[in-house]
């Protein structure tokens, strides 16, 4: 059947699309279009049905390794069905799961947010209102339920860190667990995906203005390029946001915390130290 071998499902701002772009360069897999379908997380996906998911694989070739990549789907408490729906459909898939510095995922998180719109205001109000940023970021937590449901052995987790340090090495270690019998190949000119550094703050009616191409024309033979430029400007986000010391400390004490669970999950893994730089020896 036309279902999944494997799924990248998070986490979300930790170099998921990366790592998709470049499993879908290598010839025999194939991934989705599109990349996140989020069918199991998303109610309103979910309701097109087992047909329009299963859709998604049909062009696939006879013998490729089958993907998607949906961050959604370690998205605790916002998607709480997500994995008795994947179970209730898939037996035994590959699950891969990237992390990064907690601390440092929920910032780029926040970046996210306030670029599209759903979140306004400064940081620190940010961290107090919106749970998610650092839900999300509970790698312990969120991937618990599939090791306990899948099985250990059927669950990778690599660290953003590692894959930037080393991406050769990581493509080969996801390509291994997922039984790829080519020779898998970086491609450094792929290797940025969602860069975040040019985020412009979206609006409502954003993409009729900004992404029709006729506006688009319009805009640029009725306004002034300095202008535009300045207009720009003014949406954009020009330095990353600092952290004040007390929601840092309390950051990194919660996530010291969760590290200590993920310790425990996979006891071993030296190399996901990686993500957590505020641990210290003595926790």
């Amino acid at each position: 059947m036309a279902r999944p071998d494997f799924i990248i499902i998070g986490a979300m701002k930790c170099g998921t699309s990366t790592l998709a772009a470049q499993l879908g360069l290598q010839p025999g897999i194939f991934l989705t279009d599109p990349k996140e379908p989020n069918f199991f997380s998303d109610d309103a996906v979910f309701a097109q049905g087992r047909d329009w998911y299963e859709n998604l694989f049909a062009s696939a070739a006879d013998g490729d390794i089958k993907g998607e990549a949906s961050t959604h789907y370690t998205k605790l408490p916002t998607h709480p069905d997500t994995l008795a729906r994947m179970s209730d459909m898939l037996e035994s898939p590959k699950l891969i799961y990237l992390i990064r510095d907690p601390v440092a995922r929920a910032v780029s998180h926040y970046i996210h947010e306030w670029s599209m719109g759903v979140i306004s205001g400064d940081i620190e109000k940010a961290f107090a209102q919106h749970d998610a940023l650092v839900d999300y970021g509970r790698y312990a937590m969120q991937i618990a339920p599939y090791v306990a449901h899948f099985g250990k052995s059927n669950v990778l987790m690599l660290s953003l860190e590692t894959m930037k340090e080393a991406p050769q090495a990581t493509l080969e270690q996801v390509c291994a667990f997922l039984g790829y019998q080519g020779t898998p190949r970086w491609r450094e000119e792929r290797a940025q995906v969602n860069a975040s550094a040019d985020r412009i703050r979206r609006f409502p009616l954003h993409k009729l203005v900004f992404d029709n191409p006729v506006a688009a024309a319009l805009r640029r033979a009725l306004i002034p390029q300095a202008l535009r430029d300045r207009i720009k400007a003014a949406r954009q986000m020009h330095d990353r946001p600092r952290l004040s010391a007390g929601l840092r400390a309390d950051l990194e004490h919660r996530f010291t915390q969760d590290y200590g669970q993920l310790c425990q999950m996979f006891p071993g893994r030296d190399d996901l130290r990686a993500s957590y730089p505020f641990v210290t020896d003595d926790g």
